[in-house]
């Protein structure tokens, strides 16, 4: 091990925090523009590192009745079931499903540094995982999961570039969503002759 590195645990770099689904018999816990809330479906179909909202948002008193939990914007969701590792970056303040075990980056830890360990530590997050029908990592194993940490030096060096890098990155990825969407509205209307394209006349 390099010099001044060291041995911790993923409790080092952040506060490690489950989620809750509000109970689906009570319709005045969703909103149609509420509070996020995510599912690893969710992220099963979110081909981007950042993510904004999942299909559903919970309102306030969903909230407050189950044991879902408001987190900050650059919290790093990690699916901990069905299946274990998917991952993203929080755009905004969002909950998610109890299938998530997410970790809220102390201050000197950018969110990307704590993505990239999640990513590169999935094999061993696994192996601590149980249960018979699907495997799940608990939250006082994923507190307990070992890394490596550099001095601090090193990841303030890391930080200022990957945070800059990653600023560029949400923003290519929201003009892409932006295309796509439409790209959606569009196709099917050119496919339809609804929308024609005029075409200049060849001399």
């Amino acid at each position: 091990m390099p010099k001044g590195w060291r041995v911790g645990t993923l409790s080092s770099i952040g506060d490690i925090i489950g989620g809750g689904t509000p109970s689906k018999s009570k319709p005045e816990y969703y909103a149609d523009s509420g509070i996020p809330w995510i599912t690893p479906k969710d992220l099963s179909m979110n081909k981007n590192k950042y993510i904004s909202r999942g299909q559903f948002d919970i309102s306030e008193l969903g909230l407050r009745e189950s044991s879902a939990k408001l987190m900050p914007k650059g919290t790093v969701l990690f699916s901990s079931r069905a299946p274990i590792g998917y991952i993203a970056i929080a755009k905004n303040a969002v909950t998610t499903n109890q299938g998530f075990k997410s970790i809220v980056p102390f201050n000197n830890i950018s969110s990307e540094y704590v993505y990239l360990l999640l990513k590169n530590n999935i094999g061993e997050i696994e192996s601590r995982a149980s249960g018979s029908t699907f495997k799940e990592i608990s939250g006082g194993e994923m507190k307990k999961v070992p890394i490596i940490l550099p001095p601090m030096d090193v990841i303030n060096q890391f930080n200022e570039i990957a945070t800059t890098l990653g600023k560029v990155q949400a923003l290519l990825e929201d003009e892409n969503n932006i295309l796509s969407s439409i790209r959606d509205t569009l196709l099917p209307k050119l496919m339809s002759g609804e929308i024609r394209v005029p075409v200049e006349e060849v001399v």
